[in-house]
């Protein structure tokens, strides 16, 4: 009988944090497979926990991936933990379960601590409809990249999630007001830990602290999502430069059935279909 792969939340700071079911879990599996043993093995001592650890990071997560799902299929259970937080998010848990499920493998998540998660909520901004972009691309790996995905979040109406490194805050936020133009914001670092702190502020507030006192902690930064009303502005500006035939075509080059693209153009314009149709004459 196969064994079952378990996804064990880890704390983000504050050891607390860490739930009963998964110090069970850890206790129970075979094995462990930890994003970084050295790290890994303090949390492990601290409650005493003895099962065998293995690494499982971004740099074997492929090779290591398929040894794990071997053990797995011999009936080895196996809990996955990262170095803080919830597997799979923003780190290569998401490898391993994608082969575990391909493999017919069991996978269950033990629900915790999840940074993204834990400053949205204390950001003070709308947690109804959120993104989650985790590290944007480095600049020295891939600006295109980069550039792609900031042009991508300017129009983003969601609350945006991003996490960056203390060394790169200034730099990330530069960026980031640059294209997405002044927001408001939450900064928040050392979650759970003693010096946590959440800093409402806006993109250029920001910068002008951040230029005077130098970023410490790991950092995950909560933005406002573009206002509706001004993403509909802009919109209805861009119809408007476009003939409606024009508009038309875009709509019908989609897939889009006549009749429902005419719908389509009377709504981005705010006026009648019928409007529509005797333009189109």
């Amino acid at each position: 009988m196969a064994g079952t792969l378990y996804l064990c939340a880890t704390p983000i700071g504050n050891l607390e944090d860490i739930t009963f079911r998964v110090l069970r879990t850890l206790k129970e599996v075979d094995l462990i497979a930890a994003e970084d043993t050295r790290h890994s093995i303090k949390l492990l001592n601290h409650f005493d926990i003895k099962t065998p650890m293995t690494s499982y990071h971004e740099y074997n997560k492929v090779d290591k991936a398929r040894y794990l799902v071997g053990q797995l299929e011999e009936g080895v259970d196996i809990a996955l933990i990262t170095d803080a937080g919830t597997p799979g998010i923003s780190d290569p848990g998401e490898e391993l379960v994608r082969q575990c499920y391909e493999a017919g493998i069991q996978v269950t998540s033990l629900p915790g601590p999840a940074a993204c998660i834990t400053a949205l909520t204390m950001s003070g901004l709308s947690t109804r409809r959120f993104c989650f972009e985790a590290f944007l691309p480095s600049e020295k790996g891939d600006k295109k990249e980069r550039a792609r995905i900031l042009e991508e979040l300017r129009q983003e109406t969601r609350t945006i999630i991003v996490y960056e490194a203390p060394h790169h805050l200034v730099r990330t936020l530069e960026d980031l007001y640059k294209v997405l133009g002044d927001r408001n914001i939450t900064i928040c670092r050392e979650l759970t830990k003693k010096y946590e702190t959440a800093y409402r502020t806006t993109f250029r507030d920001a910068l002008e602290y951040y230029h005077e006192e130098e970023p410490k902690g790991e950092c995950v930064i909560v933005i406002e999502g573009k206002p509706l009303e001004e993403l509909r502005k802009e919109q209805i500006s861009r119809w408007e430069e476009m003939e409606i035939q024009e508009q038309l075509a875009f709509y019908t080059d989609q897939g889009m059935d006549r009749k429902e693209a005419m719908k389509a153009v009377a709504r981005d314009r705010g006026i009648t279909k019928r409007d529509v149709y005797q333009q189109l004459l």
